[in-house]
């Protein structure tokens, strides 16, 4: 028995998740991600290693960008299979990947407006990865499943679905590969989650794999107690709003709804003013309605809060702007406000026209509350740059720079293993993937030190046999 493997993405880096499955002549995709590290996002343009038509179907995750983002443009080079993952998953998807084509047309709008001013000519056609209509037809492809049911995929290759604990309808994915008479269990983790996180249910415990990819975003770290993330966001909030404004970077996806969450503790609690709160971005607007839409999700703690009219979501203060007017009105406001914009590191969308208005201004607090991959605009921020450029502008860094990383939905290190020891036996092979080359190979050693198991760091478009 033979399984082929192929590691086209999110290997020695954290975004482009991509693995071909090959067993039985068919091919499966488990994600299909968008690169967004600045030094990577020229493979976002290469054509798909195998003809897109040739893929059988495409397993998804969960709705990161960089776990379903060129879900399009595969769609118009061919693919017409169907499209694997769970309700909420699905709905969340078709939000953003509509609005990552619109903010994509937007974009390219935009700079070509800008060249024309500037009297620039550009290297290259300035065109959008996909488009809107290509976004809307790839909607048409999803077919959504329950968590634990096991269901078949292709010739030979049937999935099973469970909680992965990291946002709302996120899974890890059980391939069942089946071929003269055999199975090989292979396991996804996807992005696996953190446990008591608020809204979403706590990781489900591994099955028994063959193989499994694990995720090591955060493999080479501990974060920072749970305890300390209501502190720190109340202090950054206090020491900054009578004078300026907060400035939060977010994920559309799970963070925005955290966010929204504390907030509403913190408010009810009086450890913060009730001030007015942002959420200035139309993709988050719709995936919160996705959450009011699936309480089933909701862990117990969501549940009780909804229960008694405590919902996150209906926050004293809070303002979702969902034009482009209502979200340039914002930047009359100069001090009192909290805003949540989009993107979670800084590549797009409106957070950038926020930050062109109050990261000059030393009165103001950026605060990052996630993950920022190398390369991007968030990373450079993050990491003390004194000057970055803002939509064509170099702007010097005057603002305040915070950052809380209990917000983290991924699991840390000591999570991450143990999660992957609650499997009732040892795999043949762990690879170890999603994550920067010194995150990886940490985890990679910490993992084999602790279990004795075989532990690798596969690199990008490797592909190995499964046996």
């Amino acid at each position: 028995m033979e399984i082929k493997l192929s590691f086209l993405g999110a290997a020695q880096n954290v975004t482009g998740s991509r693995y071909m499955v090959e067993v039985n002549g068919s091919r499966v995709l488990v994600e299909c991600g968008l690169y967004q590290e600045r030094q990577l996002v020229d493979r976002n343009w290469d054509p798909f290693p195998v003809p897109a038509k040739s893929i059988d179907a495409v397993l998804l995750t969960h709705a990161h960008l960089d776990h379903c983002g060129l879900l399009p443009k595969l769609v118009r080079e061919g693919f017409r299979g169907p499209i694997h993952c769970t309700p909420a998953t699905a709905e969340i998807a078709r939000i953003i990947l509509l609005d990552a084509a619109h903010l994509q047309e937007e974009d390219v709008a935009y700079k070509i407006k800008r060249h024309r001013k500037e009297g620039r000519k550009p290297k290259r056609e300035v065109r959008p990865l996909y488009t809107t209509a290509d976004a809307e037809r790839t909607n048409l492809h999803f077919q959504t499943h329950p968590y634990a049911k096991t269901v078949p995929i292709a010739r030979g290759i049937s999935a099973t679905f469970c909680n992965a604990g990291h946002v709302f309808g996120a899974s890890t994915i059980m391939l069942h590969a089946e071929t003269n008479g055999q199975t090989r269990n292979v396991l996804f983790s996807g992005d696996v989650g953190r446990e008591d996180m608020p809204i979403v249910a706590d990781p489900a415990v591994p099955r028994a794999a063959d193989y499994v990819l694990i995720e090591s975003t955060y493999g080479d770290r501990k974060h920072a107690t749970r305890g300390d993330v209501a502190d720190e966001l109340a202090k950054v909030i206090n020491d900054t709003v009578a004078t300026g404004n907060v400035v939060i970077p977010s994920f559309a996806l799970e963070r925005s709804q955290d966010l929204l969450y504390h907030l509403n503790e913190l408010t009810l609690t009086k450890k913060i003013p009730q001030v007015a709160v942002y959420l200035d971005s139309p993709m988050a607007i719709g995936i919160t309605q996705v959450f009011a839409k699936h309480p089933e999700l909701y862990d117990e703690e969501m549940t009780r809060r909804v229960n008694q009219a405590r919902s996150p979501f209906e926050l004293p203060g809070l303002q979702m702007t969902l034009t482009t007017n209502e979200s340039k009105g914002i930047n009359r406001i100069k001090h009192g406000a909290i805003i949540i914009a989009g993107s979670g590191m800084c590549t797009g969308g409106r957070v950038k026209h926020h930050l062109l208005n109050n990261i000059m201004r030393p009165e103001c607090t950026v605060l990052f509350a996630g993950y920022q991959a190398v390369g991007t605009l968030g990373r450079q921020i993050a990491e003390g740059a004194p000057e970055v450029r803002i939509l064509g502008r170099m702007c010097p860094v005057k603002a305040n720079i915070a950052r809380i990383g209990g917000f983290s939905a991924h699991a840390d290190r000591d999570e991450l293993t143990d999660w992957i020891r609650g499997l009732p036996r040892a795999p043949q092979e762990v690879f170890v993937v999603h994550g920067e080359p010194g995150a990886a190979n940490h985890f990679r050693q910490h993992l084999a030190d602790a279990t004795g198991w075989k532990v690798t760091v596969p690199s990008y478009a490797d592909t190995v046999t499964l046996t």
